[in-house]
């Protein structure tokens, strides 16, 4: 909350005892009773609320989506051309806007419910998950002819590009799909319990680290076999969507829903090593392995960024964005960081773009 630069809440037999850090009690106080409930944080959560450094976010652009409504998905990045795709989910379309003209250049139309979204700048491929019909469509850059569709029958979603192996890792349904974007072929599938969320690949330790949030763990697959040699049950918080990895140090962010939580977890035992509070409804992380900073968006509206210590995290920015804008996309060489912002109270659909400090 403005003003107040530290707080804790315990909670002993029902009586709150709280201190407050360099902020006005009375201002606390007060907003305890005008607003019941929105400073609900634990002690055994390890949430450290300072927000004392500068913000590592400034807004420099948005970028109008006309006529994009309701939900949108994931964004992809063409390093090279300076575009980002957005999967408007809802409006059955993909939008690509041009970063350096900070204009929108072109609509794909006639999807499927876009889901995920990945661009191979060097092969000139656009790759669109549908998660309708579950066809994973290939398009041709710049022209944005159709190649052709991979058929997953249901929920085509995420995606990820193994640059080192020259293969897409596509979850859908109840697994994920390996696909050869040469051959634009099938090649593998890693059968799952439930329907994947975000996923990690790890090329140091040979393994896929899986969200599958509806049976409540995360699933570590071995890339070599494609097998799944670990089910990590959740234990702090459950409905993990999001996430992001630290090959570096063998960690891994993910974001919960119910409640809301930020956990890092040892990527070689599955155990937490800090548990914290964030916004509702987050659905993109990021790490930024040279800063430590782990980016947060979320849908109740803001996005949260933490430093990861070796073993804390400590929410240092918590920046005010717009109702329901969860999708993201950092793009760090650019000192850049994507924002999509749907439709809401008859302000248009954007593309925000923030400068990294």
């Amino acid at each position: 909350m403005p003003g107040l630069d530290m707080y804790r809440k315990k909670n002993i037999h029902g009586i709150l005892h709280c201190k407050v850090m360099k902020g006005s009690k009375i201002l606390y106080r007060l907003s305890l009773i005008l607003f019941p409930g929105i400073l609900h944080f634990s002690c055994n959560s390890q949430e450290t609320n300072s927000y004392t450094e500068k913000e590592r976010l400034s807004l420099g652009a948005k970028v109008i989506l006309p006529n994009v409504r309701g939900r949108i998905d994931h964004i992809a990045y063409d390093s090279i051309s300076h575009l980002a795709f957005i999967a408007a989910l809802a409006n059955n379309s993909v939008e690509v806007v041009d970063l350096h003209t900070r204009q929108l250049v072109h609509t794909i139309t006639g999807l499927r419910e876009p889901q995920g979204v990945m661009c191979i700048p060097l092969q000139k491929k656009l790759i669109v998950a549908n998660g309708d019909n579950g066809a994973c469509v290939f398009f041709s850059l710049p022209t944005y002819g159709q190649l052709k569709a991979v058929d997953l029958k249901s929920d085509a979603d995420n995606i990820r590009y193994d640059e080192s192996s020259n293969l897409l890792y596509v979850g859908y349904d109840h697994g994920i799909a390996i696909i050869d974007p040469g051959s634009l072929k099938q090649v593998a599938n890693i059968p799952l319990d439930n329907h994947p969320e975000s996923f990690q690949i790890s090329k140091q330790q040979d393994r896929i680290y899986i969200n599958v949030p509806d049976a409540n763990e995360i699933e570590v697959a071995d890339v070599s076999t494609n097998k799944i040699i670990a089910k990590w049950k959740n234990t702090t918080a459950s409905l993990n969507f999001p996430m992001a990895i630290d090959e570096g140090k063998n960690r891994l962010f993910v974001g919960c829903r119910r409640p809301a939580r930020l956990r890092m977890i040892n990527s070689e035992t599955g155990k937490d090593i800090s548990v914290v509070s964030c916004s509702g409804d987050a659905d993109d992380i990021f790490y930024d392995a040279p800063d430590s900073l782990v980016f947060v968006s979320a849908g109740s509206g803001f996005i949260d960024v933490f430093r990861a210590l070796d073993k804390e995290l400590v929410r240092i920015n918590h920046i005010r964005t717009s109702s329901n804008a969860r999708t993201s996309l950092l793009l760090l060489h650019e000192k850049k960081f994507l924002l999509a912002a749907p439709a809401h109270a008859g302000i248009k659909a954007a593309l925000w773009i923030y400068n990294i400090n």
